[in-house]
C-alpha cells in the first residue's frame, strides 16, 4: 500500500512539474505564431503570397525593398513615429512621476474616487471624441503638426502611467524618506536620491508601456494628419499601394509590420529584467 502511494505521489509530482512547462510553451506559441507568420509572409514573393507553407519556397527580399521605395516615405514615417512616441513617453513620465508620488503619499478626502476617475479616463473610447478633437485642432491650426498626435496620446497614456506608478509608490514605506531626512536630506533630496532610484524599475516598465501604446497609435494620426511627410509609420503602412488600385500589397505590408515590430521586440528582450523588476519589485528593496 505504501509503495502504491509513493508511486502515485511521484506521478503527481512529475505531472505537476510538466504541466506548467506545457502551459508556458503553448502560451509562447500562441503569442509568437502571428509574428512568425508575418515574417514568413514578408519573405514570400508576390506570386506565392497566398500559399500556406511553413516557409517560402523561394525566399525573397523584394517586399522589404518595396517598403523603402521613395513613394512610400516609410523612413520619414518611422522618424515621425519615433518623435511622437519619445515625446509622449518623456512628458507622460515627467508628469506621472510627481503626480503619482503625491497621490501615494498625501491623504485627502475622495482620493480613491479620484484614482478611479484617472484610470476611467484612459478607458474612454477615442472614437467618441475624435470629431470634437478634429474640430478644435482645425480651429487651432494644429492639423499636420506633431502636437496634434502627442496631446491626444498623452490624454490616454498619462492616466495609465499615473495609475501604475501610484500603485508602485504605495508599496514603498514612508520610513524610506524619514530615514533620509534623519541623515540630513530635505524632502526633495530624499525623493531624488532615495525614492527615484528604488522606483526606477517601475518607471522603466511604465515607459515601455507608454512608448508601445504611442508607437502603435493609428486613429488620431490618420484623422489629424493628411500630409504624407508628417504621417507616422502606422498610417503610411495602411496606405501602401500595389501595382494597381485593385492590388493590395500584402507582402509589403507584412514587411513593414516586421520592421515596426522588431525594434519593440528587441527592446523588450534587452530590458526584460527591468520589466520584471518593475512588475514585481517594491519597497522591499
Amino acid at each position: 500500500m505504501s509503495t502504491t502511494s509513493a508511486t502515485t505521489h511521484r506521478s503527481r509530482g512529475g505531472w505537476g512539474k510538466v504541466m506548467p512547462i506545457i502551459g508556458i510553451v503553448l502560451i509562447v506559441i500562441y503569442c509568437l505564431a502571428p509574428f512568425y507568420w508575418m515574417i514568413v509572409s514578408s519573405l514570400r514573393p508576390d506570386t506565392e503570397i497566398f500559399e500556406n507553407t511553413w516557409w517560402p519556397r523561394h525566399t525573397s527580399l523584394q517586399n522589404y525593398q518595396a517598403v523603402f521605395a521613395p513613394g512610400n516615405n516609410f523612413l520619414r514615417g518611422l522618424l515621425n513615429s519615433t518623435i511622437v512616441s519619445i515625446s509622449v513617453t518623456i512628458i507622460a513620465l515627467l508628469i506621472a512621476t510627481f503626480a503619482s508620488y503625491a497621490l501615494a503619499r498625501l491623504e485627502f478626502r475622495g482620493k480613491a474616487g479620484f484614482l478611479m476617475l484617472v484610470i476611467a479616463t484612459s478607458m474612454f473610447p477615442l472614437v467618441a471624441i475624435i470629431v470634437p478633437l478634429l474640430k478644435n485642432f482645425s480651429s487651432w491650426h494644429w492639423i499636420n503638426t506633431y502636437q496634434a498626435m502627442i496631446v491626444p496620446d498623452l490624454s490616454f497614456s498619462l492616466p495609465l502611467a499615473v495609475w501604475n506608478l501610484t500603485t508602485f509608490f504605495k508599496e514603498m514605506p514612508d520610513e524610506l524618506e524619514q530615514a533620509g531626512m534623519v541623515d540630513g536630506c530635505t524632502p526633495a533630496q530624499a525623493f531624488r536620491k532615495i525614492i527615484l532610484p528604488l522606483a526606477a524599475p517601475g518607471i522603466f516598465t511604465t515607459a515601455i508601456i507608454v512608448f508601445i501604446g504611442a508607437w502603435n497609435e493609428f486613429l488620431v494620426a490618420v484623422t489629424m494628419i493628411n500630409d504624407p511627410k508628417m504621417q507616422p509609420a502606422t498610417v503610411l503602412l495602411a496606405k501602401f499601394t500595389g501595382a494597381s488600385q485593385f492590388n493590395t500589397p500584402f507582402g509589403s505590408q507584412m514587411a513593414a509590420g516586421v520592421i515596426m515590430t522588431v525594434p519593440l521586440v528587441i527592446m523588450v528582450l534587452i530590458f526584460q529584467r527591468r520589466i520584471v523588476e518593475g512588475l514585481a519589485a517594491g519597497g522591499v528593496k
